[in-house]
């Protein structure tokens, strides 16, 4: 059986879709994605979007990666790390030696709180070099301009949102960065879960089922044609932070 035969069977198996369903808000009692590192930082993700990511990453192998919500910063170093194995293929079939320190890719993380810690151990990482941080809220107008001023130095650009998860924020922060997208790149959404979740899983939050990161996806999408949703990543997963989040601009 070809691949993509398997996962179109496994995305039309209604019955493992409630199981997995049952499985991933099972999960989630646990806190199961605060259990998962990257190069020694925490992640803060499912290992599925994890893989999803780096497959991402190296289809598109982009140039700049903008991130909002650092956290301890797992996610950056991800990326970062991603980018340090194009630069070395990009050095290996041009037959130079690499230099990390002039590498002309980057990943621009934003966070309305970088905790010293959490900055300390980032910016001490072997991959911080190819990683900057901007602190402010990622839907102010200064920081907006900040970032659209770094991505016009950038011909490749990818996006990925997990910040603050509100239906407005998320559609705020899609209004301000998903144009930065680049034509066959993906605007990556996170959390978008949160719409297919009990209501009582998220106490004292402000967001929930009717008001989350998917329905934001929903409502941008609604006058924005220049992106669809990659439905083959989601239905390959089965489990996901990320249903109708993955975004791939296609004009």
């Amino acid at each position: 059986m070809l691949e993509y035969e398997s996962v179109k069977l496994m995305a039309e198996d209604h019955a493992l879709a409630i199981e997995a369903k049952n499985l991933f808000n099972n999960l989630c009692k646990y806190k199961y994605s605060y259990h998962f590192e990257c190069l020694g930082r925490p992640i803060i993700q499912f290992p599925q979007d994890i893989v999803s990511l780096q497959e991402i990453i190296w289809q598109v192998q982009p140039d700049l990666i903008i991130e909002t919500g650092i956290a301890h910063g797992g996610s950056l170093i991800l990326s970062a790390s991603m980018l340090a194995q194009l630069d070395l293929c990009d050095a290996i079939n041009a037959g130079v030696s690499i230099d990390p320190n002039k590498s002309k890719r980057l990943v621009l993380g934003v966070d309305i709180d970088i905790r010293a810690h959490n900055r300390a151990a980032i910016e001490a990482h072997p991959m911080s070099s190819r990683i900057k941080m901007i602190q402010g809220s990622s839907i102010d107008d200064d920081i907006i301009q900040k970032v659209r001023q770094v991505a016009s130095n950038f011909s490749r650009v990818m996006v990925i949102l997990d910040s603050n998860h509100t239906h407005d924020h998320v559609l705020a922060e899609l209004d301000a960065y998903a144009s930065l997208t680049s034509i066959g790149s993906y605007c990556c959404v996170f959390d978008t879960v949160v719409e297919d979740m009990p209501a009582e899983m998220f106490p004292n939050r402000p967001w929930g089922p009717g008001d989350n990161p998917k329905t934001a996806v929903w409502k941008f999408l609604e006058s924005n044609k220049n992106f669809e949703i990659d439905k083959d990543i989601q239905n390959k997963l089965l489990l996901t932070v990320a249903p109708d989040g993955y975004l791939r601009r296609i004009s």
